[in-house]
């Protein structure tokens, strides 16, 4: 069974209540979470199979995640055991699928220790700071709107807030912006960019509190009302941690297998393969050689124009 739908039969079991109870995270570091047939599952073996299916469950709550992870694990016990009663666990086609996965938890293993393992919280939170300061302040507004069709329209609403009607009720009744309508026009903070050039515009132009006269846009005619202005926020670095993170894993581990390569005698005996691999080797020299030449044309410009100064 391939590995998408034993994630979908484990989260289908989890709704339908129809397999084991789980307890909340255990109090011991490798403590038993289940049994199936009297053999234990541990926090380890959940640690294991996260590594492997984690990204297809991470946008569920945490619990659900949990959950999920040990189904997959029973469900792995399960066909496991039965492959044994079936006397599939032996021969020529399991000794390679066994030699397989033996290379694999050996490159888990070295990815882990050399190329994640290398990149402490330390460098992390520096790779942080440094690019925090390079971002410039902007600044923001949190708006909320009424958008109408006509002019007319638009003119008795501004009228209605003139006479200090509440501005969320009449967004609710008058709106024709189906996404903000239900919330009182509310749009939240949005930054230069985000918005049409008019709405942007009047929108910045107001203060805190303030309406707008009708403005037109492609969408219709909008009364705009500015709640708050404010420099937005820089990301905090647990917001953004494990994307640099990630973003460092994966140009460490580019850099060790070019490196590793590179030691290596690496033949591509298919003809078909050998002849892409050669042409696109041929490419990347002819690629490099070039950037070569050009910043040597810039080294000899550069020391040329410092000789006319001398």
């Amino acid at each position: 069974m391939k590995r998408a739908k034993i994630v979908r039969l484990a989260a289908l079991a989890i709704a339908g209540g129809m397999l084991l109870s789980v307890s909340g995270p255990a109090m011991a570091e490798d403590a038993v979470v289940a049994k199936i047939n009297g053999q234990e599952i541990r926090e380890s073996d959940l640690k294991l199979v996260e590594a492997e299916i984690g990204p297809e469950i991470a946008s569920l709550p945490a619990d659900k995640r949990r959950r999920i992870l040990v189904e997959f694990l029973i469900e792995m016990r399960l066909f496991a055991d039965a492959a044994d009663g079936e006397k599939l666990s032996s021969g020529p086609d399991f000794e390679k699928r066994q030699a397989y996965w033996i290379m694999r938890a050996k490159r888990d293993a070295y990815y882990e220790a050399s190329i994640k393992g290398a990149i402490g919280d330390g460098l992390v939170r520096g790779i942080y700071d440094d690019k925090v300061k390079m971002i410039p302040p902007e600044e923001e507004v949190d708006a909320r709107h009424i958008l109408v069709e006509t002019e007319a329209k638009a003119g008795e609403v501004y009228d209605k807030v003139g006479k200090g009607e509440d501005f969320a009720k009449l967004a609710a009744d008058y709106s024709q912006d189906p996404g903000s309508k239900a919330d009182g026009g509310k749009l939240g903070y949005f930054t230069r960019g985000q918005m049409v050039k008019e709405f942007e515009d009047a929108a910045f132009a107001l203060k805190t509190g303030e309406v707008s006269k009708p403005v037109q846009s492609k969408f219709g005619w909008h009364v705009i009302k500015v709640e708050d202005r404010r420099t937005k926020p820089l990301p905090t670095y647990e917001e953004v941690k494990d994307q640099i993170v990630n973003s460092m894993v994966q140009q460490k581990g580019q850099q060790v297998a070019s490196d590793l390569r590179g030691k290596a005698t690496i033949e591509y005996v298919d003809p078909a393969m050998a002849e892409d691999v050669r042409k696109e080797t041929a490419i990347a020299a002819a690629k490099k050689k070039l950037m070569e030449e050009q910043m040597n044309d810039q080294m000899k410009s550069m020391g040329a124009e410092e000789q006319k100064k001398d």
